[in-house]
């Protein structure tokens, strides 16, 4: 045990203790004098300590990297904390420095959080706007002088402390160590702080190490709870990151008549918009004796390209491309934006992703989101997941969104995990076969499953009982759009993973008794795609254009849709064909309740600070910047899809223009405004008790 003697790395080690002790202590402080928990919000023993256990892992996480600035200072060449007194007084203003401002953050937390219920966040930056005003409110409500003593009676007394530990663990004789034992010692020790970083010690895939994250903290959806497990310091800096130009309240105003003609909203409140309607039950919906489940499968990089259904003439999709055809087939469907954090925002929320910078899911004021799928009481709720969905604090939207859902994810599976994302898509199918043969006959149940295998590495399991993988020319390859056998291979493998599981559904009992929904959550094509209608290419839609399809077999006949699609309108669809009456806060709609003159999605075609919008028909693509300027407009079937037709149709062009504007202001605003924490008006719900509108001859069966 001679490395206990070591000087430098035993005082970086004394240094990590003190400020996590300090961390714990004000842990505590919040815990007994700020948090509802135990006070108003009464909660088992159990739940609180998982909660408080994430809290101290965040706060260890914080006294690590306030150290590393010590650690540099300690091992710096020449002159260093052992060989310097100048060193030595630069460490000591770093502490000093450091400490005065983590302190201040954790004491305007803890008074932002005594008035207001909320953690401090970015949102606390526009006080500095209102300086003057915002320092003469917290002088007239806040024992300022005792504040700051305490403040700098605590700084002193940290500071003090690891002056100490400087004096009396580097001033002692030096251990001397074999290399061996150097080498060892320094190993241990890169490999616990690695862990103490991350966050976690066990169920970590070292392909894809998900470190822990707000997102872990918000596990139960409750905002007490959730803010009990909180790093005040390391939230602000997560909160940091998301853009503050949030939205723009005089443009939301401004469109707020062409939204609300467009979503149906019959009780508008222009002063303080709202897109709340209740909708009553539809003519087309089912007839059924006991409620159907629902089961959302996203498709990991499935593009409409890669299907035969949608013209792929290498067949590497025979079972999706016979789902699809005695499904509902949507041509034209699209996710408003591409990327799989994005399209599971859109698809929970119903509002399209048009954070300027990462994605909504990593934004930790907006996971609280009211959602369609919440209007389905009498279904219990899964969410399925081969790898992590910490990645991209996915967790904490599902989770906080989806009442009653209950997550399983990598740790949840015996299987093996084959690569970075988890365990293959068939042993995910597996799985969530086992789940729903295992549910009450007289429950209906309501699943997110998503796949994860049709995505770099693009890894086909050894466990893939009769599937064979195929070597096919590269040209042949890149002509109909796959960059390389691996990828091809991997949508083949994902296509009979997937037919493997309606086999099982079958043979369960809840293939007819259920509703699947299918969708891609973006393309990865980098290459042609002559199969494909040539204004799909040449107006750069590809990595939008997805599969959609609704497969009930109990239920519905085979159709084809060729109205434009976007995924944001599934929930509601789906809630259509339920036919109860529901609740519609989101920017979705049901695609069977639209009027010919609304036939239009939102797309955004390029992300960033200053992204390229798009507003689709079914015959037109309006294309402009952010703010409404270089504005085109496209004839999707025309021999030159790229040609500005803007002047030869203006009465299209302005409509368009106006609608893909509108959106784009609409969905930014309602990041905030269709938070559940949000106040909301009250919406007269006579709708929800109307009679219910007799059932058309829809193509439809009745399940028994």
């Amino acid at each position: 045990m001679s490395w206990l003697r070591t000087r430098r790395p035993l005082f970086l080690l004394a240094t990590v203790t003190v400020f996590f002790l300090l961390f714990v202590a004000l842990r505590a402080a919040f815990y007994l004098f700020f948090s509802e928990v135990n006070k108003t919000v009464f909660l088992p023993a159990e739940t609180v300590w998982q909660t408080v256990s994430i809290g101290l892992r965040f706060d260890l996480r914080l006294a690590i990297l306030m150290t590393l600035p010590l650690a540099l200072l300690a091992f710096f060449p020449k002159w260093n904390l052992l060989t310097s007194a100048a060193v030595r007084l630069l460490a000591r203003i770093y502490l000093i420095v450091a400490l005065l401002l983590v302190l201040l953050i954790y004491m305007i937390d803890f008074g932002h959080y005594q008035y207001l219920g909320i953690r401090i966040d970015s949102t606390v930056y526009r006080y500095f706007k209102e300086a003057a005003i915002s320092a003469q409110m917290v002088w007239q409500s806040y024992p300022v002088i005792w504040i700051v003593l305490g403040h700098l009676t605590l700084t002193a007394l940290v500071v003090l402390a690891v002056i100490q530990l400087e004096k009396r663990l580097l001033a002692r004789p030096d251990a001397k160590l074999a290399r061996g034992s150097k080498i060892a010692f320094a190993v241990a020790l890169v490999v616990v702080t690695f862990h103490a970083m991350l966050g976690r010690a066990s169920n970590i895939n070292y392909e894809n190490p998900v470190p822990l994250r707000w997102a872990d903290a918000a596990f139960s959806g409750d905002r007490a709870v959730t803010a009990l497990g909180i790093n005040p310091v390391l939230y602000l800096y997560d909160t940091s990151e998301q853009t503050q130009d949030d939205y723009d309240l005089a443009e939301v105003k401004k469109h707020y008549p062409t939204m609300i003609a467009h979503l149906g909203v019959d009780q508008p409140t222009p002063d303080a918009p709202n897109y709340d309607r209740m909708i009553p039950p539809q003519p087309h919906r089912l007839n059924y004796t006991r409620k159907p489940n629902v089961v959302f499968i996203m498709m990991e990089s499935l593009g409409a390209s890669r299907l035969g259904a949608w013209g792929n003439p290498l067949n590497p999709t025979p079972n999706l491309d016979r789902i699809a055809h005695e499904g509902w087939m949507f041509q034209h469907f699209y996710v408003p934006v591409t990327g799989t954090a994005k399209t599971v925002w859109a698809s929970i929320t119903g509002i399209p992703d048009v954070s300027k910078k990462d994605s909504a899911t990593r934004n930790p004021r907006t996971p609280d989101q009211r959602v369609v799928v919440n209007n389905f009481k009498d279904h219990k709720k899964f969410y399925l997941i081969g790898g992590n969905a910490g990645w991209a604090n996915m967790s904490a939207l599902i989770v906080n969104s989806v009442d009653g859902v209950t997550m399983l994810q990598e740790d949840a599976w015996k299987d093996p995990l084959v690569n970075v994302w988890g365990i293959s898509d068939l042993d995910l199918f597996k799985n969530a076969d086992k789940l729903f043969r295992s549910q009450p006959a007289d429950q209906p149940f309501f699943a997110i499953i998503q796949s994860a295998g049709n995505h770099k590495p693009f890894t086909i399991p050894e466990d893939r009982e009769s599937f064979k993988v195929l070597d096919t020319p590269d040209d042949e390859l890149a002509k109909w759009g796959f960059e390389s056998n691996a990828q091809f291979n991997a949508v083949r493998f994902w296509d009979y993973s997937v037919g493997r599981f309606f086999e099982m559904a079958k043979a369960g009992g809840y293939l007819d008794n259920t509703i699947f929904v299918m969708y891609g959550d973006h393309n990865n094509r980098i290459t042609t795609i002559p199969h494909m209608p040539k204004f799909v290419e040449d107006l750069n839609l590809d990595g939008h254009h997805v599969p959609g399809i609704i497969y009930a077999p109990g239920y519905l006949q085979p159709r084809v849709i060729d109205e434009p699609m976007s995924l944001v309108d599934m929930f509601p669809t789906v809630a259509g064909l339920l036919g109860e009456p529901y609740l519609n806060t989101t920017l979705g709609q049901d695609f069977q309740m639209r009027k010919p003159e609304q036939q239009a999605i939102f797309l955004l075609l390029t992300e960033g600070y200053q992204p390229t919008l798009g507003g689709l028909s079914k015959d037109y693509l309006v294309r402009m910047k952010w703010d409404g300027s270089n504005a085109t407009l496209h004839a999707l079937h025309s021999d030159d899809p790229k040609r500005d037709v803007a002047k030869e149709h203006p009465d299209v062009f302005a409509w368009l223009s106006e609608f893909t504007k509108a959106e784009y202001e609409t969905a930014r605003y309602q990041f905030y405004q269709n938070r559940k924490s949000q106040k909301q008006g009250t919406l007269d719900q006579s709708a929800a008790t109307a009679e219910p509108v007799p059932a058309q001859a829809e193509p439809a069966q009745t399940a028994q």
